[in-house]
């Protein structure tokens, strides 16, 4: 189902052009307008589904095949170093745009570091609290 009030949608369901890499029945494959590198494509789904907690689990099953399939190329292409899959979920993550997608990103040596944090340390008894918990749900 499209959100008539979703730019995702629109792209996604060529109601508004872009330079589409590729596309099928379910998704649409275009170069990121706002690229955080050269090369940058999203993986959008043509069905709306605000995030990784909505979306169906077939749909997000065959957007991951799609991303293994695209990765190589467009890192061939383009003759990046590296490549980064990158999907964000909720504004506290840094969604931005609240329609399931998948961000393909090349990577190049010597580029100013994106995706990087500085490691830090875990508190050990939160997660073995949270731990319990997490194995008690997923039984």
């Amino acid at each position: 189902m499209k959100d008539d009030n979703c730019i995702f949608c629109k792209l996604a369901n060529g109601e508004i052009p872009t330079m589409s890499l590729y596309e099928d029945e379910d998704f649409n494959v275009i170069f990121d307008a706002g690229p955080a590198t050269v090369g940058h494509a999203l993986i959008l789904p043509k069905e709306h589904f605000k995030n990784i907690f909505e979306i169906d689990e077939e749909v997000q099953a065959k957007a991951y095949k799609l991303a293994k399939k695209m990765a190589p190329v467009i890192t061939e292409v383009f003759g990046a170093d590296g490549l980064n899959v990158l999907q964000n979920n909720n504004e506290a993550a840094g969604q931005t745009v609240f329609h399931y997608h998948i961000h393909l990103i090349p990577r190049y040596e010597g580029e100013k570091s994106m995706v990087a944090w500085t490691p830090g340390e875990q508190d050990k008894e939160k997660l073995e609290k949270a731990l319990e918990e997490i194995r008690a749900r997923l039984s």
